[in-house]
């Protein structure tokens, strides 16, 4: 009886320290709700909007910076005249899937860097760390517009240029928390029993950088929103045109005075998605600390799914 209960806890712990167990108790705080809440409305908005949107968002269809309820638009018009509301519902997905695109692939690159120098140490971890101590050098909005002035404003260029400043942040964050894991013993263990180098790191290391991987991704999410968003606004987004949030704001900035909701709008979107995005990100990692109320057990689950010998050893 006392042996079924202790393996049910174990199996309980582990299911904790998983990514879909950590989300969950996070969405569980009032902090985390919040902050989905916030991505989940943003984002609907983005993906739903282009389907429901009242007029083209490139259909000329009133005088410029007309007010709010002039020809039935509800937001009014932009600078050319334009449905604002419309342009609205149909600029957000492309900035959703760039922010999402640069983010994965600046934590996956960065997680690679920062587990590989970690484990081997030595000269790669050197030139790893003086590699990213050469980008953390520059600043991240200075880097994009450098790559894209030279090359073009290009989306690709856009996604690979954000995720070029993510990758040295993230590998240094996760050497960090690498660096003690790759001393333990179940790793010594899998390196005695023959397992490759790669096998080594992503079978017994990665599994138990959980945590900080998903804190990372939803922090580098939203420094994505916030990048990209001042890409588009210096014009190295979409290009016209197209209805873009950040390139909105730039459009219409000259009729504040007259018309401000074309450009109010796609800020407090912009803002609430960056936002909601932190605040969720926080929510994991306070609940992966145990400090809200309520969610030690979290603390424990990931403390012993990183300790025992067994994890990872699938």
């Amino acid at each position: 009886m006392v042996a079924a209960s202790a393996l049910r806890s174990r199996l309980a712990r582990r299911r904790q320290g998983r990514p879909a167990g950590i989300v969950r108790n996070a969405l569980r705080s009032p902090r985390g709700r919040a902050g989905a809440l916030l991505i989940v409305l943003v984002a609907a908005i983005a993906t739903i909007g282009p389907f429901v949107a009242p007029h083209s968002p490139t259909e000329l269809i009133t005088t410029p910076y007309a007010p709010p309820g002039t020809d039935g638009l509800v937001l009014g018009g932009d600078g050319l005249g334009r449905d604002a509301f419309s342009r609205v519902l149909c600029g957000g997905w492309a900035l959703l899937l760039l922010a999402l695109a640069a983010t994965a692939l600046g934590v996956v690159a960065g997680a690679l860097a920062g587990m590989v120098a970690a484990y081997r140490q030595g000269w790669p971890d050197s030139v790893i760390m003086r590699t990213t101590d050469v980008f953390l050098s520059v600043p991240a909005l200075v880097f994009g517009l450098l790559l894209v002035s030279i090359v073009g404003p290009y989306l690709w260029l856009v996604v690979f240029a954000v995720a070029l400043t993510h990758a040295p942040q993230v590998a240094r964050v996760i050497r960090a928390a690498a660096i003690e894991i790759a001393e333990r013993d179940y790793v010594k263990a899998a390196e005695l029993r023959g397992y490759s180098s790669w096998n080594v790191i992503t079978r017994e290391i990665l599994p138990n950088l959980t945590t900080p991987l998903l804190v990372e991704a939803g922090l580098r999410l939203s420094y994505s929103i916030i990048i990209i968003s001042g890409l588009s606004y210096l014009g190295f987004g979409q290009q016209p045109p197209a209805a873009d949030w950040g390139q909105m704001i730039n459009e219409n900035r000259l009729g504040l005075g007259t018309n401000p909701w074309p450009v109010f709008v796609p800020c407090v979107l912009i803002a609430l998605l960056a936002i909601g995005t932190n605040t969720f990100a926080d929510a994991i990692a306070r609940v992966s600390l145990g400090i809200d109320r309520g969610e030690a057990t979290v603390l424990r689950a990931t403390a012993a799914s990183a300790i025992e010998p067994g994890v990872g050893d699938g």
